[in-house]
């Protein structure tokens, strides 16, 4: 019994799931995803592994958690770091709520002076930047419709459906690179409509909260040009992303072979490649130049690559999309 009240009495017993939290938080912008673990974050607060399992079922249930706070804290924390006189780069999205973007906006344009950068990785991917410089050149002629999907493997532990309730549904989580993306290559041409469905064909959890695993959007453009997006929580093979670009003159196609390598593979099983498991593998590159990118543009005082009215209209435009799925009907913009 002694030993049972001094355990209780111990720093691990007085911390709270919110330390836990704000050191994870300060632990992904120090040293990134992969040291979002139990042993080392224990070791960090001094105390054993047993006082964050009090808190957090898994690592899955932390990792949650960690991106939940992220997403509500993180539009405070731009727009102080702004009035501090601050350059702020920020993962994409700025804020689920459509007025948390414009008030990202309005602190910038207080502060002309400060560079502030929401990351669309995208366009810093080389292959997607090759297309990009292709259409300037006029290969395909006047480009008129994007077909873009984001699809991650299927993950039996069905984290994200613990995570879905606060993420703002699936085109807002998975499909916000493939609606900037399209605006980008179209000439960002203005939004008018938009129309989704889906289903949830895996992960029945997800009904709960009236999310998919599997959606399809259509996105008509003032100018009569036309996007479509799909995303997949629920893919075997691999991580995929894919985006084609129809032109009057011809059509471009990205990551239609979801290489992981150029090594292909022979065998009783016939010929194939090994696929990328998930989005950073994919974009690890592009996560590098994006980020050179922004720092370059600090350094020399250069026009940024996007500008947050372009990070405000993808979501806009997500906002749309997750609208027209809860009311089964289009949507005008």
């Amino acid at each position: 019994m002694v030993l049972e009240i001094t355990k209780r009495g111990t720093m691990a017993e007085q911390l709270s799931a919110q330390d836990w939290v704000d050191l994870g938080l300060k632990t992904l912008a120090k040293s990134g995803f992969t040291a979002l673990k139990a042993e080392p974050l224990a070791k960090a607060m001094r105390v054993s592994r047993g006082s964050f399992y009090w808190h957090f079922a898994d690592i899955g249930a932390f990792h949650t958690a960690v991106l939940e706070r992220w997403r509500e804290v993180a539009t405070e924390q731009i727009i102080a770091a702004v009035e501090a006189g601050k350059h702020v780069f920020s993962e994409k999205p700025t804020s689920l709520e459509l007025a948390h973007c414009q008030r990202v906006e309005e602190a910038a344009a207080r502060r002309p002076d400060r560079k502030v950068m929401i990351g669309y990785v995208r366009r810093f991917d080389p292959h997607y930047r090759d297309a990009q410089a292709k259409i300037a050149a006029g290969l395909i002629g006047t480009p008129f419709m994007v077909r873009s999907q984001t699809a991650d493997q299927n993950d039996p532990s069905g984290l994200f459906v613990r995570y879905a309730p606060k993420s703002g549904g699936i085109f807002l989580d998975m499909s916000v690179h493939d609606i900037d993306a399209a605006r980008w290559f179209l000439g960002n041409p203005k939004p008018v409509r938009v129309f989704a469905t889906g289903t949830v064909a895996v992960h029945e959890g997800l009904k709960d909260c009236g999310d998919l695993d599997n959606g399809v959007a259509l996105c008509e453009f003032a100018d009569g040009k036309v996007a479509t997006f799909q995303a997949s929580r629920t893919m075997a093979h691999g991580h995929e992303t894919l985006t084609e670009i129809i032109g009057t003159k011809g059509r471009l196609t990205i990551g239609a072979n979801p290489r992981m390598t150029r090594v292909e593979i022979a065998d009783a099983h016939g010929v194939r490649n090994e696929c990328t498991p998930t989005f950073y593998e994919r974009f690890e590159d592009a996560f590098v130049a994006e980020l050179n990118a922004f720092v370059e543009a600090v350094r020399h005082d250069r026009p940024l690559p996007l500008t947050l009215a372009d990070a405000t209209e993808a979501t806009r435009i997500a906002i749309a999309i997750q609208a027209s799925i809860r009311n089964k009907a289009s949507v005008d913009l």
